[in-house]
């Protein structure tokens, strides 16, 4: 087994779990604690551009050779843009819904627009297995899919949107050949330069009568797990596997929001969950590390 692919398997597994539990955490938040979806993407970028700035000056080199127009490309798709339509989604939809159709747009778009982005074809086993994967998670999420939840479509129609600008931040990565450390930088410092300037005139005292503890929760969870390491380790799986492999790993997400929403809010697992996750995990897995992948 090549050990760059069972590392990027590990990063990117990694990262999917932190991603995982984003809907279970976020979704209460917007839909009873006070909290806008403006205010987490703050706390996202705002801690995690301060962590990343010496990285990003230490990389300065690297980011000038990418250029500013492709820096603002990743920005749109893979930053502040994309999380607002996952963050303003769960304000709508139930959070099964934020943790199933958004990552399971991401291969299947991943996949397609690979095509033309990098002209890289799916194999005959890598679409079986993709298609395995949709399969799973349309077990896990069937009654978000089916529309159980009334009035749930609008929050829906956003998480497809950002599954997939995500599919096209994951390509363009590819594409472009940035490095992890200059694209979680430059996609961390441009989202927090353009949400911050908009939240504190607009959110910020509302966000200081809030109870501290939950502001801090907030914060740790949103900028250090999720808008530091996360992204980092994202992006590096995507060095390792390719993109279309590294979105395949998205699978975990909705695997991950199932189990801790089980053990967080004490939602079981049906049957029909329990055989969509063994399903989608078996997918990931497949596509991961036994399917190839051609170029045009």
């Amino acid at each position: 087994m090549n050990p760059k692919i069972l590392l990027g398997l590990a990063l990117g597994v990694a990262s999917s779990v932190i991603w995982g539990g984003h809907a279970v955490v976020a979704r209460p938040a917007l839909a009873g604690q006070g909290f806008h979806p403006l205010d987490l993407a703050a706390f996202r970028y705002a801690p995690a551009a301060l962590i990343l700035a010496p990285l990003a000056w230490r990389a300065r080199a690297a980011l000038a050779r990418i250029g500013l127009a492709r820096l603002l490309a990743l920005a749109v798709f893979g930053g502040a843009p994309n999380l607002l339509l996952f963050l303003t989604a769960l304000v709508y939809a139930p959070a099964a819904h934020g943790g199933t159709i958004a990552p399971m747009t991401v291969p299947i778009a991943g996949a397609l627009l690979a095509i033309p982005l990098i002209r890289e074809w799916p194999s005959r086993g890598r679409a079986a297995a993709l298609g395995v994967m949709a399969a799973g998670v349309l077990l896990i999420g069937w009654d978000g899919v089916a529309g159980a939840h009334p009035g749930a479509w609008r929050g829906d129609i956003l998480l497809v949107l950002a599954g997939g600008t995500w599919a096209v931040f994951t390509l363009l990565l590819r594409r472009w050949q940035v490095p992890a450390i200059p694209a979680t930088a430059a996609v961390t410092i441009l989202s927090a330069l353009a949400i911050l300037p908009a939240w504190m005139p607009y959110r910020a005292a509302e966000v200081l009568a809030l109870p501290p503890g939950a502001v801090l929760l907030h914060l740790a969870t949103q900028g250090l797990v999720l808008g530091a390491l996360a992204m980092f380790l994202y992006a590096r799986a995507v060095e390792l596997l390719g993109p279309t492999r590294a979105a395949t790993l998205s699978i975990m997400v909705p695997v991950t929001a199932l189990l801790l929403a089980a053990l967080l809010l004490h939602e079981p697992i049906s049957l029909l969950q329990g055989m969509g996750a063994s399903l989608a995990v078996g997918g990931m897995l497949a596509a991961v590390l036994f399917t190839g992948r051609k170029t045009a």
